[in-house]
């Protein structure tokens, strides 16, 4: 067989007849169409409820719930400081609004600075949090952690 795009198809085996049914006994699909005898399931338009187990109480009624949402979580958007590196130049001051319109802090979430990464710039950091390893990195480069109250 020869190649390229004219030649192109489903491989054999992948694509299968559609399945005629009710088309006497000689298909192994005829009379009542592989449906069974009677019933509901056997009705043109059936359609059964998702989850519906024919009047036991469902599987997901059966279980139990579990955990909570907390309604104080604090949700924040998280720069690291080789992003800052990547974004910034020496002496910036990096602010809530230089994050914004650099396209990393969305709105009315916090900013969380994270250590991550290597930073050889100084940098007069502005955010809402800070991890250990972040403010160490920003002031072994000379630079300064400013904690912003929301």
């Amino acid at each position: 067989m020869s190649h390229g795009l004219h030649n192109l198809g489903p491989r054999k085996g992948a694509t299968t007849s559609k399945k005629r049914v009710g088309r006497g006994p000689g298909s192994g699909l005829g009379k009542t169409s592989g449906k069974g005898h009677k019933g509901q399931n056997s009705r043109s338009g059936y359609s059964h409820l998702r989850g519906h187990e024919g009047g036991q109480n469902p599987l997901h009624r059966r279980l139990p719930k579990r955990g909570f949402t907390n309604i104080f979580r604090k949700e924040w958007t998280t720069v690291s400081v080789e992003s800052l590196e990547r974004m910034f130049s020496s002496g910036d001051a990096v602010t809530l609004e230089a994050l914004k319109s650099a396209g990393v802090k969305k709105t009315s979430l916090g900013v969380k600075v994270l250590g991550s990464g290597e930073l050889k710039k100084a940098l007069i950091v502005s955010a809402h949090h800070f991890t250990e390893g972040a403010k160490k990195k920003i002031e072994a480069a000379g630079g300064r952690c400013e904690v912003v109250t929301r």
